[in-house]
């Protein structure tokens, strides 16, 4: 049972973060729409992103256990849609997470240049719809990375859908003035996605070491953005 609720936290946390690039996507994407329909723009937008996720997460976790039918072998070793699953989903977040950190580094723009016309609604949820593909893909490869339960999985990704719905401008916010915290969200993506390219080659990784690792650095990087946040408040008084 504490497994569950600390594979829970910790995948509820990821999906957050990551459903960050999400958001921003959504929200410039709406700017487009007249001021009536924008919050209804982004309701349905992360509506789309939850339900893209949860049928992706149920097809690809039934293939990632049920279909272990040797497709072919390498040096001995026997690959199924199971291992080529894994494998390239690893391959996938090794260089998502590569690319998003070297384009964080390089403080490379993401923003849309777009016009001032309003666009029509179903216009721009067909775009959503088409964005929230993509970005379901890192987000469901991690619940499968971090644990085998789809019933948590499906649980983190509701509840995550949920806060980013709710508090979905406050979330945006807090992320872009603690940046670190993206960083550090991307840096284990790279190690989930290592772990997925192994698991691929058959060789398997206690989930408990991903867990503490997640959680510690987490606390050290709340501990120095308290830090941090003193600091100013010194310098402020002096």
């Amino acid at each position: 049972m504490l497994e569950w609720i600390i594979a829970l936290a910790t995948l509820t946390f990821l999906e957050i973060v990551l459903g960050i690039d999400n958001i921003i996507f959504i929200s410039i994407i709406t700017n487009k729409l007249p001021n009536a329909q924008k919050k209804k723009g982004r309701a349905m937008g992360l509506a789309l992103a939850l339900v893209f996720r949860i049928i992706l997460l149920v097809s690809l976790t039934w293939m990632v256990k049920n279909l272990t039918t040797v497709l072919f072998t390498v040096f001995g070793s026997g690959f199924s849609i199971r291992e080529v699953i894994l494998f390239l989903g690893g391959l996938f977040l090794l260089g998502k997470s590569t690319h998003e950190i070297h384009l964080k580094m390089e403080n490379v723009s993401r923003e849309e240049k777009g016009g001032a016309k309003a666009a029509r609604f179903m216009s721009v949820i067909v775009q959503i719809a088409m964005l929230d593909i993509v970005f379901s893909f890192d987000s469901i490869l991690t619940a499968i990375g971090l644990t085998d339960r789809l019933p948590v999985m499906i649980a983190a990704v509701v509840i995550a859908m949920i806060i980013m719905l709710v508090f979905s401008g406050r979330v945006a916010d807090f992320i872009h003035k603690n940046p670190t915290l993206e960083i550090l969200a991307l840096s284990f993506l790279i190690l989930i996605g290592f772990m997925l390219v192994l698991e691929g080659f058959h060789y398997e990784i206690p989930k408990g070491y991903i867990y503490f690792a997640v959680f510690f650095s987490l606390c050290v990087e709340l501990l120095n953005m308290k830090l941090r946040k003193n600091h100013k408040h010194l310098e402020l008084g002096n």
